[in-house]
């Protein structure tokens, strides 16, 4: 994570949020007061948000839990070619 001013940041804003933006990696502005805050790009502020969501789900974590140990057992569902074919085709 880059860290900087918050003068610094204003004085460059255009290229510290293009590379927040383009580059995926949060940007942290520093102030004197100590009240500091974090520019990222909206899509990795809702792809976190999906995670946190995903995290906070006990059934969900569940699911996920019990699909990756049959996964690894080489039990549970496996697609037919077609429908391999179908899923890698979207």
């Amino acid at each position: 994570m880059i860290e900087l001013s918050v003068n610094k940041f204003r004085a460059n804003l255009k290229n510290y949020v293009d590379q927040a933006i383009d580059l995926h990696e949060p940007v942290k502005i520093t102030r004197r007061e100590g009240r500091d805050f974090v520019v990222l790009s909206a899509e990795d502020w809702e792809r976190d948000q999906e995670t946190l969501y995903i995290l906070q789900n006990s059934s969900l974590m569940k699911q996920i839990s019990e699909s990756f140990k049959t996964h690894h057992t080489g039990e549970g569902y496996k697609p037919s070619n077609e429908e391999l074919d179908a899923i890698n085709s979207i």
